[in-house]
């Protein structure tokens, strides 16, 4: 019977050895990954520093702006510079020689009327009434001559001719003659005509409304608690609808009651001399005061949950949130109240992502530029 017998060689032992080794060397890695990953981290500069956030900031300064009230209105005529055509006598409108819009030269014939027959009638009685009385008076004269008529009764006589001439003349003027033109009392602008030919017009009737070009004023509506900051003599800038030109005006009315239709307080401000056609919409702001505090530009300004207004500061590299009441705004600066530090610069780029004493890393260049004296 043969017995099998195992030989060591120096082949199988080395190849024994190095494969005992490579195991070792791995379980040795395996273990040392964690301590090593942990050394890392703690000897990696920054690794345990606080966060921080990159910001532009700016200085505050104290200063003031205007309080402006926006409103919107139209170019309208002052009542103190309009004039009606109204009828004094029924009559009826024979022609009409003027549009609604147009400009007119004073002089010009507006409309023609034609007196109603029951007007002629009366004309003609107030002739007649006129001859009668003028027959008279001849007749009490020849009679005072004689001395058959006393002189009181020739006075009664001259008095009841000169009543008669009256009335005839105030039919005449009233149009009751015959065909009546009606012209222009002032150069104007044609604004309503309220009749067309051939219409029969009744005593007081507006035919038709004219208006002074020259004396226009813009009539604008504002809520009630913006009217009691108005006042007659505020300074304010018009800017047409649509145009890009400004120009100055002031108040000349505040209303003291709210239009029913519109819910607003009329206000009326003057304009220059030609600057707006009638009728023509222009935007108003109305500086109702001056503003003290501290001016800081509009982004700088925040809203937090509550809707409350705060901006944010820097004081040695951390921020601090100030709450604040913005009191004025004109194009890219607020002015704004609260426990501001003047110092200190405010945060502007970058100030959404901040929170009271988170560290700030600045942008703007100039680290000392930026940072409070304190």
């Amino acid at each position: 019977m043969i017995r099998m017998q195992s030989v060591s060689t120096p082949v199988g032992r080395d190849f024994t050895e190095r494969g005992s080794a490579k195991l070792r060397l791995l379980v040795a890695l395996a273990l040392a990954a964690p301590l090593a990953a942990c050394t890392s981290s703690a000897g990696t500069p920054g690794a345990s520093r606080t966060p921080s956030v990159l910001v532009q900031t700016t200085r505050v300064r104290q200063g003031s702006l205007p309080r402006i009230v926006d409103a919107y209105g139209f170019a309208q005529a002052n009542s103190t510079d309009r004039d009606s055509v109204t009828v004094t006598l029924p009559a009826t409108v024979e022609a009409i020689y003027v549009r609604v819009g147009q400009t007119v030269s004073k002089g010009t014939a507006l409309l023609r009327l034609l007196p109603t027959p029951q007007s002629k009638s009366s004309y003609a009685q107030a002739l007649s009434a006129l001859r009668v009385a003028g027959d008279l008076v001849e007749r009490t004269k020849e009679l005072f001559q004689e001395h058959l008529a006393t002189r009181q009764q020739l006075a009664t006589a001259e008095k009841g001719r000169a009543d008669a001439r009256s009335a005839l003349l105030a039919l005449e003027a009233q149009g009751a003659a015959g065909p009546r033109t009606i012209d222009a009392p002032f150069s104007g602008i044609v604004t309503s005509i309220s009749t067309s030919a051939r219409a029969f017009a009744s005593v007081g009737s507006v035919l038709l409304e004219l208006v002074r070009p020259n004396a226009l004023v813009l009539t604008v509506g504002v809520t009630p608690s913006q009217a009691s900051e108005i006042h007659v003599g505020d300074g304010a800038t018009v800017i047409p609808v649509g145009g890009e030109r400004s120009m100055s005006s002031t108040v000349r009315m505040r209303g003291a009651a709210v239009d029913a239709s519109t819910g607003l307080v009329p206000v009326q401000l003057s304009l220059p001399a030609g600057a707006l056609l009638l009728g023509q919409w222009a935007h108003a702001r109305i500086t109702v005061a001056e503003v003290r505090g501290y001016v800081v530009p509009h982004e700088a300004i925040l809203v937090d949950d509550d809707g409350g207004t705060y901006v944010v500061q820097v004081h040695r590299q951390l921020a601090k949130i100030v709450h604040v009441r913005v009191l004025a705004a004109l194009g890219s600066r607020d002015t704004v109240s609260g426990p501001i530090d003047g110092r200190a610069p405010v945060v502007l780029a970058g100030n959404y992502q901040l929170t009271d004493g988170m560290r700030i890393r600045y942008a703007n260049g100039s680290e000392a530029e930026a940072k409070d004296s304190r």
